[in-house]
């Protein structure tokens, strides 16, 4: 297409937009080079630089010509032979009045204008002029003079027609449908709130959780930053044991490596009440215990170990029980600094029982939970 253009565009039309392009890439080029140290892109870079040039001595070349013709041209052939016959016509004119009335002094005609006419050609044509004398050529037909300023803004179109198109393109084209993209939130169906959340006026849904949760850097917080989010879902669930009178929304997030659970319990609970409920069960999950504080608000953090369920999808094979999964490890956060009751559950956990840091947890609470809508209390 490129080609294409530069052979059908007129000379002044293309090669404006040439050089422009040429000095930018070059001296881009150059740039990067001489910060990177790289060679070859120094040579690429010099390659466009002497490509400018050329253009732009070839422009040079042909705006002289346009404003003085060159010697020896069929222009300034026939000028010059014009500027000739003019002035002996006028010679001759000159000494035609200078000859006093009735005098027979004879008159200097010029060569041109004595010479007889010429004989007929036998074969009833008639020659091409005086013998020895070729004729001479009529005048050509100016070349029409173009409009400098029609070129110019029609450079200056065609350029900003190709950045244009440069930087529309990805937009314009279709996208690489081989490329995996981050799984998203809208992808997930936002199911009607059981009733509980129309009591707790403060309560957001498990779509919100998702879209705070779903960051771009998020697997960059977990220690994976080349891994994207394979599925994102949010649930509008109601907490165990609670007849469905505590709202408690959640959302997930599943990479390759990890998965994160972000979920929000709307009891009366404050975080000194479940670090006290930690401590009675036992020293399996207290021995994991750590407090914290994120965001001005009290936290802890604990590990337990999931719970891993196989079904049987057919093929003869039975189900198995309930077994032990792999270690997870989650952080607690108030909901408020105040610590009236509820908190926010940040879990993490992989199939291959690795766990990223504590602090990896921290970061990711403290960029997460700003970003979950405010609901107004009672």
């Amino acid at each position: 297409m490129l080609g294409l253009l530069l052979r059908v565009l007129p000379f002044w039309v293309r090669e404006p937009p040439l050089i422009v392009v040429g000095s930018v890439f070059g001296a881009r080029i150059m740039y990067l080079a001489a910060r990177d140290s790289d060679r070859v892109a120094a040579a690429i870079g010099a390659a466009f630089l002497v490509f400018t040039a050329i253009r732009v001595h070839t422009v040079v070349r042909a705006f002289r010509a346009r404003r003085k013709p060159v010697p020896g041209s069929a222009a300034a052939v026939d000028e010059a032979g014009t500027d000739a016959s003019g002035h002996a016509k006028d010679h001759a004119q000159a000494q035609a009045q200078a000859a006093p009335a009735g005098s027979q002094a004879p008159i200097a005609v010029p060569a041109a204008a004595a010479a007889p006419a010429p004989a007929p050609a036998p074969d009833g044509g008639h020659t091409g002029g005086p013998t020895g004398t070729a004729p001479r050529p009529a005048p050509g037909k100016p070349e029409k003079d173009h409009n400098a300023w029609g070129q110019a803004v029609a450079a200056l179109a065609v350029f900003g027609a190709l950045a244009a198109a440069v930087m529309l393109g990805d937009r314009v084209m279709p996208a690489d449908t081989t490329t995996p993209r981050p799984a998203s939130c809208s992808d997930a169906e936002d199911e009607k709130p059981p009733k509980a959340y129309a009591r707790t006026p403060r309560a957001v849904t498990g779509s919100d959780l998702c879209e705070a949760l779903n960051r771009p850097d998020l697997a960059r917080l977990l220690g994976t930053p080349e891994e994207i989010a394979n599925s994102a879902s949010g649930s509008n669930g109601t907490a165990l044991l609670t007849d469905g009178k505590v709202a408690e929304p959640d959302a997930q997030i599943t990479f390759d490596t990890y998965s994160v659970k972000l979920s929000a319990t709307y009891n009366e609970m404050s975080t000194a009440q479940y670090i006290r409920l930690i401590d009675m069960a036992g020293d399996r999950i207290a021995s994991n215990m750590r407090t914290a504080r994120v965001l001005g608000r009290p936290a802890v953090f604990s590990s337990e170990h999931t719970m891993k369920i196989e079904f049987n999808l057919g093929g003869g094979q039975k189900s198995a029980p309930a077994q032990q999964g792999p270690l997870a490890r989650t952080l607690s956060v108030a909901l408020d600094r105040k610590d009236k009751g509820g908190y926010y559950d940040l879990t993490v956990w992989s199939q291959t029982g690795a766990l990223p840091s504590d602090s990896a947890l921290l970061d990711i609470a403290e960029k997460v939970l700003p970003r979950i809508p405010a609901r107004s209390g009672h």
